[in-house]
C-alpha cells in the first residue's frame, strides 16, 4: 500500500500543522540567501514539530526565489530526517509527465516515505514568460493537463498505463512519491475525487473553497494513491507578539500582492516602505483584502483563525504560508504557532513503510 495511506483523516487527532515556502527575496538580499533561507526554516520546522514541508514553483519574479522545486527538495530531505519534503507544487504544464516521475522516482529512492509530489495546473508566472519556457513557442502550450495528469500516474503506477503508452522502467524502481493535486477553483476538485487524490486548497489565493473541498469529499473515488479522501488548505498565517506587531510585518506582503496585481514584481520590500506606499494607495488595500483572507495577530488570534479555517474546510490537515521581509520575524512567526498548538507533543510521527 503506497504510504498516502498515512494522510487519511482521522478527527480523534490534533490538527495536522505543516509549512509551504514560497522563499521569498527580501529587499537588499538575494536568491541564493533566499534559498538558504529556506533551508535553515525547513530545519527549524522539523524541530517544531510540523509535518511536512513544501516548496512552490514560480518564474520570473524577483520577489520568489525558488523556480526548481525538485531541487530544493534533495537538498530539504537531506538537512532533515522526519518530516515528509515535497513540492507545492509542481506546475505539470511546464513538464513531460515522464521526466516529473523519473526526477521524483529519484528523490523516493533518495527518501523512502519522506517525499510527497504536489502537482498544480498554474503557470506560476505571467504569459510571457510562461511561454519562455516552453521548447516549442510558434504556438501557445495546449490545455492538456488532465492528459498529463493520468499519464503521470501511469508512469509512477498508481494507474495501469493505456494501450498506447508502454510501462516506464523508473531508476527508483519500486519507489515512488506520495501524490497530491493542488488547486485553487472547483475543477481541480473534480479531478481529485475522479482520480481519488489527496487534495491541497489554496485558501490563500482563493478563501472560497470550502464547497470545492465538500464536493471533493463526496465524490472521492477511492484509488492506488489513496483510499480515503484528505483534504488539506493552505492559509496564510503571520503571528506575532502583539496584533500590532503581526499587521506591520504584513504591509510587505500587501504591498507585493497590490504591485502584483497592477503588473509589476518586485522583492519584499521593508514594513517600513510598504507602509508609506499601502498609506498613499488606501482604496489598493481595500480591493486586496477583500480578495484574500489572511489569519494574523497573537499567538491565540492566530490559533483561533487557523482553527476556523480548518473547521470551515473539514480539513485533515493546514498548510501555512507567508512572506515577511524579515526571516527572523517569519522564524518567530512558525514557532509562536507550533507553541500555541503544542506541537512537539501532538504532531503524527513518520510511520517507515
Amino acid at each position: 500500500m503506497p504510504s498516502n495511506e498515512m494522510m487519511t483523516c482521522d478527527k480523534d487527532k490534533p490538527l495536522t500543522l505543516s509549512v509551504l515556502d514560497q522563499s521569498p527575496i527580501p529587499e537588499g538580499s538575494t536568491g541564493g540567501q533566499a534559498l538558504r533561507n529556506t533551508l535553515d526554516l525547513a530545519r527549524l520546522s522539523e524541530d517544531l514539530g510540523y509535518h511536512r514541508y513544501w516548496v512552490a514553483e514560480h518564474h520570473g519574479t524577483p520577489g520568489l526565489a525558488l523556480a526548481a522545486p525538485e531541487v530544493m527538495i534533495g537538498l530539504l530531505a537531506a538537512e532533515t530526517s522526519r518530516m515528509h519534503i515535497g513540492s507545492g507544487g509542481i506546475m505539470l504544464p511546464h513538464y513531460s509527465p515522464l521526466k516529473v516521475a523519473e526526477t521524483f522516482s529519484m528523490l523516493s529512492a533518495l527518501y523512502p516515505g519522506r517525499i510527497d509530489l504536489g502537482i498544480g495546473r498554474a503557470a506560476g508566472t505571467d504569459a510571457t514568460t510562461t511561454l519562455a519556457l516552453q521548447r516549442d513557442r510558434r504556438q501557445r502550450m495546449p490545455d492538456d493537463f488532465h492528459d498529463q495528469l493520468i499519464e503521470l500516474l501511469e508512469h509512477l503506477n498508481y494507474l495501469e498505463p493505456s494501450t498506447r503508452r508502454r510501462k516506464a522502467v523508473l531508476p527508483g524502481g519500486d519507489a515512488r512519491p506520495d501524490i497530491a493535486l493542488l488547486g485553487s477553483s472547483p475543477q481541480s476538485a473534480i479531478w481529485a475525487a475522479e482520480l481519488g487524490l489527496p487534495y491541497t486548497f489554496a485558501d490563500f489565493i482563493n478563501p472560497y473553497g470550502a464547497e470545492a473541498a465538500r464536493f471533493y469529499r463526496q465524490q472521492f473515488q477511492p484509488s492506488a494513491v489513496s483510499q480515503r479522501p484528505h483534504v488539506t488548505v493552505a492559509a496564510w498565517a503571520i503571528c506575532a507578539e502583539t496584533e500590532a506587531e503581526a499587521q506591520h510585518l504584513a504591509q510587505s506582503f500587501y504591498m507585493m500582492m497590490v504591485m502584483l496585481h497592477a503588473g509589476r514584481l518586485i522583492a519584499v520590500p521593508t514594513p517600513e516602505d510598504a507602509n508609506a506606499f499601502l498609506d498613499a494607495n488606501p482604496s489598493a488595500l481595500t480591493g486586496l483584502l477583500q480578495r484574500r483572507r489572511v489569519v494574523l495577530g497573537t499567538p491565540e488570534q492566530v490559533e483561533a483563525g487557523i482553527s476556523k479555517v480548518a473547521e470551515e474546510y473539514e480539513a485533515d490537515e493546514v498548510m501555512l504560508v507567508n512572506i515577511l521581509h524579515s526571516h527572523s520575524a517569519r522564524r518567530r512567526s512558525y514557532e509562536r504557532i507550533a507553541e500555541v498548538f503544542n506541537l512537539r507533543q501532538s504532531q503524527p510521527q513518520l510511520v517507515e513503510v
